[in-house]
């Protein structure tokens, strides 16, 4: 089983948000609840929570601006 992380719409008017920083590593384990990675939009600066158990798996590099919605990350709760 695998959940996507995506770019969260933080607002209404969002569209974007860039990824400030990843607090795990690529491959590592991860538990529900975990904070996994650091998003900025042009208001607030939020952590995003791994949804499951399992390994993170990193798309979006840090420092990247992608569009609301987009896949930035993935937990496979098996590797």
């Amino acid at each position: 089983m695998k959940e996507n992380i995506y770019m969260p719409r933080m607002g209404q008017t969002m569209t974007e948000g860039t990824v400030v920083k990843w607090l795990k590593k690529d491959g590592e384990r991860v538990k529900k609840s975990d904070g996994i990675v650091d998003i900025m939009t042009d208001k607030v600066t939020t952590t995003i929570e791994s949804p499951i158990d399992g390994y993170l798996q990193i798309i979006v590099e840090e420092d990247n601006i992608v569009p609301v919605g987009k896949v930035i990350g993935k937990v496979f709760n098996e590797y």
